[in-house]
């Protein structure tokens, strides 16, 4: 495995694996259609200076503006939407499971919309990453209620992983086309932010603002590392191993959460998680590593 690709799969899945914990911090006060307006009015606002600073060209076709209003809308704007709203419904343990589907989603897809094919390794890699997901959070749903509500949640869960993945097919068409990915992501973003201020304006909410640290940190957290950085060294992942082996990075980001409440919020460590997390650091190998 090239190591710049490996790095790319590390530094999302590392940030990624963080933003479970701060997404906690946006849910209360201001509603999600608003904080998500915010997060990528500032990730975009963030994309362009870095764009300007280094001198990059931000001029683009009508047809290039049409795919990254497509990006805007699947990436990063109605997937985040449904994703965030699950959490209403259901746990985040629930929630990492349902979404990890897009591993196998983006396999879907890709065959749908590109005509790629997939090989025996990353259909068992994948099939390993989603079963130690299970795993590892099986204790707490086990302990669900499937009511309606639950039910509703995992719905929107999955519909946000299928939203997603149609963006990481997107993102593929557009790097084909030799267009680079930070000022995809710029205009993307841009259009994104457009989306959800339009969803929340229609919606008749308040834009108002939550002025506690938590708050705040969490939104430049999440606008810098989980928008900006992160979007960017995964959909530069896409360009170079596909949308099927870069959605792994979805799999393994909840086992980053995971070990990071071990680390520091004194999770105990379990049987679950011990195999589980064997399981999906197997399905990586499997997944990442040429023959």
């Amino acid at each position: 495995l090239p190591m710049a690709t490996f790095l790319l799969f590390f530094a999302t899945v590392i940030i990624w694996g963080s933003t479970w914990y701060f997404i906690e911090f946006q849910l209360g006060v201001v509603a999600v259609e608003v904080s998500l307006a915010y997060r990528y009015i500032l990730a975009s606002a963030l994309a362009f200076v870095w764009c300007w600073s280094r001198g990059l060209s931000l001029r683009f076709t009508a047809a290039d503006h049409g795919r990254f209003l497509l990006l805007g809308i699947f990436l990063f704007g109605l997937n985040y939407l449904s994703a965030y709203k699950a959490q209403f419904y259901i746990t985040s343990a629930l929630n990492a499971i349902v979404f990890s589907s897009l591993v196998w989603i983006n396999i879907i897809n890709a065959r749908i919309f590109l005509g790629a094919t997939t090989d025996l390794r990353t259909y068992i890699g994948a099939g390993l990453g989603l079963l130690g997901i299970i795993v590892v959070f099986w204790p707490s749903v086990r302990e669900l209620s499937w009511a309606e509500g639950v039910l509703m949640g995992a719905a929107l869960s999955l519909l946000g992983a299928f939203l997603a993945s149609i963006g990481n097919i997107v993102s593929q068409v557009i790097q084909s086309q030799k267009i680079p990915v930070m000022q995809a992501n710029a205009w993307g973003m841009l259009y994104g932010a457009i989306i959800n201020t339009g969803i929340a304006a229609s919606l008749g909410l308040s834009f108002n603002f939550d002025a506690s640290p938590a708050y705040i940190f969490s939104l430049l957290y999440l606008a810098a590392f989980g928008s900006v950085v992160a979007f960017t060294c995964y959909l530069s992942l896409i360009g170079r191993v596909g949308v099927q082996r870069a959605g792994y990075a979805v799999v393994m980001a909840p086992i980053v959460a995971l070990l990071l409440s071990i680390m520091f919020e004194g999770l105990l460590i379990d049987r679950y998680i011990l195999i589980g997390v064997a399981l999906a650091l197997l399905g990586n190998v499997a997944v990442l590593l040429r023959r």
